[in-house]
């Protein structure tokens, strides 16, 4: 038995280590190309490691004269924390509501918002089209938070940790003389916060990979996201693979720094939202 339990915890282990070494073999390519000069990427036999690592690539992309690269960073990280913020604050709310507060119809209407959820975005994406052509906000910003203010999964997420919330904090406050508005910010906000951190990587992370709607609404190049110059890049510098790898090394640090961040409470908020109720 103890030679069996040895030989299954080697396989076990052993199939782990070439799962990992598969999904880590792109990044580490992306990095040796971005190290290379254009000369050296289809080098035969291939080179892992580059003879003389350069970090011109880097410098060209920040230097390229039809895409302001810096510029696209500080868009992305603008877009991102908006639709970060925003959306989450109304989802809190939104949640709150359909998980504490009474009222006729409820479960009906929080039935509604998860039927939403099976429709795909991108059958909607040209009824919001005409609706933000209409109103005059295509070319902004506000075009790309607008559609993100009512996220019925956030909702659902959000309500399922604030359900299990014990309701005697929330008796004990209003006999304080505690507004609804007190009991948001001052209880149910604290109590849920390894939900709304989880739930705020997730909004960050689909905001700073988004790439279509803002293609089809952002029309002025100063305000493209990072997502959409690196876009234009792959058609422009198909033969400078170096470029294309440097860039998107360069797309990927702000979400490890994220995830770094939020990390601690990510594991707690899976574990808890979606599972009570």
């Amino acid at each position: 038995m103890i030679v069996k339990k040895t030989i299954q915890k080697i396989l076990f282990y052993t199939i782990l280590t070439i799962v990992a070494l598969a999904a880590l073999i792109p990044l580490l390519w992306m990095i040796s190309t971005s190290l290379k000069a254009q000369e050296a990427i289809h080098t035969i036999p291939i080179r892992w490691i580059p003879k003389e690592p350069s970090l011109d690539a880097y410098k060209a992309i920040f230097s390229l004269t039809n895409i302001n690269f810096g510029r696209a960073i500080l868009n992305s990280f603008y877009v991102s924390i908006m639709l970060t913020i925003i959306p989450l604050l109304s989802s809190a709310m939104a949640a709150f509501v359909f998980a504490k507060i009474e009222f006729k119809g409820r479960d009906k209407l929080f039935s509604v918002f998860l039927i939403t959820m099976m429709i795909p975005g991108t059958v909607t994406m040209i009824p919001n089209f005409i609706i933000l052509k209409g109103l005059g906000l295509l070319g902004t910003y506000t075009a790309l938070i607008l559609p993100a203010l009512c996220n019925a999964f956030a909702i659902f997420f959000i309500r399922q940790n604030m359900i299990g919330i014990d309701n005697s904090y929330l008796e004990a406050a209003t006999m304080d003389g505690a507004s609804l508005y007190l009991v948001f910010v001052r209880i149910m906000l604290p109590l849920s916060r390894p939900v709304l951190f989880t739930m705020g990587l997730f909004n960050f992370m689909g905001a700073w990979n988004n790439f279509l709607w803002p293609l089809i609404v952002l029309t002025n190049r100063k305000k493209w996201t990072l997502q959409l110059g690196l876009g234009n890049m792959g058609t422009q510098f198909g033969n400078y693979q170096h470029y294309l790898m440097a860039g998107a090394l360069i797309s990927i640090i702000p979400i490890v720094i994220v995830y770094i961040i939020a990390q601690k409470y990510v594991e707690e908020g899976l574990s808890t939202g979606g599972l009570k109720g």
